[in-house]
């Protein structure tokens, strides 16, 4: 927990006469007694002291935040492994020394500071208050700061960080978490997430400064210090016009009769959605008026996630189906991520999964790079990447078309590294995606963008429109030609990370001391991958191509029958999803004889390898 500074103003005596009895918590205790200046934080700590509960106070304060897929996310509330204005203060006490030991002119470039609209009143935490704290921890130690002066889409900040050459940035974010949570998602000088060795590292510099220094805790500095800067202005001009090289069908755009339904999820979407499609020449999208502004409750929807699908996305359909709107498109509430809805001929709504849309933005992308390309210009030095629990789509048409197609490790931090390494080696990215609704069309954001997305599929609807197709009759054209890929996705919930471990290391020894299934069911397996300990039996050293993750569990079954199907814990919340997708070939048309092998493999996936009744998972189909 790191040295124990000066009791500042608790009384060391009351906390003696209240000892736990354990050593290294007293210790805790007392450093969030000094430390904390938050008085509703303090008090949930001072309570649970007074009450007695040694155990809730050892799960608050006995453990750190470690960095996942999106980088730190945890709860609002008091404790070390919560977030609250003490954990973001250290948190950013961090992060300046390890980049002021990287980069010497970091007081010259400076750092980028976004948030979104979440906020707890239990805790007096906000998003916005969390900026503050950080962008307080930097200017008190003279580092000029882009702090944004209200909230912007997460893909503002890898933007602002690359436009403004600063080196590095922050966005105080959960994205589509439940309404309790929060977080801080850290952006590299390349415009990417960090990704390992830096974020090992950081959490090391972490642990060597945890006592608040001075100046930390003055929020106030964002207001009166000279070298705070607002982006704001610049980088959205700046973004709007990049987008217009994405847009191709200007004219179509501005003549088009289609009507667009958006929500925005309670979140910060609105006001940049509208801006996106003005640039692409199309009149605004109707708002759903109760999801229009922020709101960190998200009072309307069960949860903010607009990738549950038709029941969250319930009062978009419907006002769709009032204004005579065939396409919504929905952002979750930092605006990173779409959801498409699209009415089809019988008055059915159709949600696309993430999947589906990737396989329509390949198609677009490529499709559009051709017709606009220079003459010289080589396939063979365009690419397109997904990660490893994506649709194997991409791949297909690549196959088919020429161009390059790669895999990473889930997560958008992994595509945004690699795709600024084939920037810089002079390679052309066109698209890149994750299955959970992510979406990276073109390169002026090495992250997944929402906004970007969502007028991008709005000019494609606008497009097959005026070819007399839908987006659903053009992803079954998309699937004739390159290869039905089915895929399914869910997860089951599992609070108990023993059990997670359990059923994972039963995978690694499963006929004997490291020896993998061999079938699942009836399902023979041809090859397994475990990124966890780099294991690849498809390899000829057996050793996994994708860099080995262990701080999370994930193995990939290639079965047989043309399936992959792979099982990972969540790197943001308290799940393990799976993910099976059938892989056809463009002759193998059946779609209804590959669903049904799908789902009785899912089926046998499930019983045999993950064993829910016998531990206890809740199961959730998404």
């Amino acid at each position: 927990m790191g040295d124990c500074g000066a009791p500042g103003d608790v009384n060391s005596n009351v906390l003696v006469a209240r000892s736990t009895g354990d050593a290294q918590l007293d210790k805790a205790v007392w450093q969030w007694l000094s430390w904390d200046k938050n008085q509703k934080t303090k008090e949930q700590i001072e309570s649970l002291l007074q009450d007695g509960k040694h155990k809730e106070l050892r799960d608050r304060l006995c453990c750190r935040l470690s960095f996942g897929t999106a980088g730190l996310r945890s709860a609002m509330g008091a404790g070390f492994c919560y977030i609250n204005d003490l954990t973001v203060i250290q948190s950013t006490q961090g992060i300046y020394k390890y980049l002021e030991r990287n980069f010497s002119d970091f007081k010259q470039r400076g750092f980028v500071v976004g948030y979104d609209t979440r906020g707890q009143v239990t805790s007096n935490c906000s998003s916005k208050k969390l900026a503050k704290l950080t962008a307080a921890v930097l200017l008190a130690k003279d580092v000029p700061v882009y702090f944004f002066s209200t909230y912007v889409p997460t893909p503002f900040v890898p933007y602002a960080v690359q436009q403004l050459r600063a080196v590095a940035g922050v966005m105080i974010t959960a994205s589509h978490n439940r309404k309790e949570d929060n977080g801080y998602k850290v952006y590299w000088e390349n415009g990417a997430q960090i990704t390992s060795p830096h974020d090992k590292e950081i959490i090391k510099c972490i642990e060597e400064c945890v006592e608040p220094w001075n100046g930390s805790w003055n929020e106030n500095l964002v207001d009166t210090s000279p070298l705070r800067q607002d982006p704001l202005k610049k980088i959205c001009d700046c973004y709007m016009e990049d987008l217009k090289k994405i847009c191709y069908h200007r004219e179509l755009n501005v003549q088009t009769s289609l009507r667009f339904v958006h929500t925005s999820f309670h979140g910060v979407g609105h006001d940049y959605v509208q801006l996106a499609f003005k640039a692409f020449g199309f009149q605004p999208p109707i708002p759903v008026p109760e999801q229009k502004d922020p709101d960190p409750d998200f009072s309307t929807v069960k949860c903010p996630n607009p990738e549950e699908g038709e029941s969250v996305l319930e009062l978009s359909l419907r006002l769709a189906e009032k204004e005579n709107a065939r396409v919504v498109v929905a952002t979750d509430p930092d605006a990173d991520r779409l959801a498409v809805a699209e009415q089809q001929e019988n008055g059915c709504w159709k949600v696309f999964t993430g999947n589906e849309l990737a396989a329509l933005f390949g198609w677009w992308m490529y499709s559009q790079w051709k017709e606009n390309c220079s003459p010289d210009a080589d396939v063979r030095n365009v690419y397109m990447l997904a990660t490893t629990v994506s649709s194997k789509i991409l791949r297909a048409i690549a196959l088919k078309e020429g161009f390059h197609f790669e895999e990473t490790l889930p997560g958008f931090k992994w595509i945004g590294s690699r795709v600024k390494n084939l920037l810089d080696s002079g390679k052309e990215v066109l698209f890149a995606f994750e299955e959970s609704i992510g979406f990276m069309c073109g390169t002026s954001v090495l992250d997944k963008d929402g906004v970007s997305a969502a007028v991008v599929v709005a000019e494609m609807a606008t497009y097959l429109e005026s070819q007399n197709l839908t987006l659903a009759q053009k992803l079954l054209e998309i699937y004739e030609m390159y290869g039905y890929h089915i895929s399914k996705t869910s997860y089951f919930l599992c609070y108990d990370p023993p059990t997670i471990k359990r059923i994972f290391e039963r995978l690694r020894n499963f006929d004997g001391p490291q020896s993998y299934p061999k079938c699942c069911g009836i399902y023979n397996i041809l090859h397994v991958r475990d990124v966890t300990t780099g294991y690849d039996s498809s390899q000829p050293n057996k050793k996994s191509v994708l860099p080995v993750s262990k701080s999370s569990q994930m193995i990939t079954f290639t079965f047989q029958n043309g399936c992959v199907a792979t099982l990972r814990t969540s790197g943001t919340e308290p799940k393990i999803k799976y993910y099976a997708e059938m892989c056809a070939l463009p002759e193998q048309s059946d779609r209804s004889v590959l669903e049904e092998e799908l789902q009785k493999l899912i089926e046998a996936l499930i019983e045999n390898f993950l064993e829910p009744d016998k531990n206890g998972l809740t199961w959730r189909s998404a």
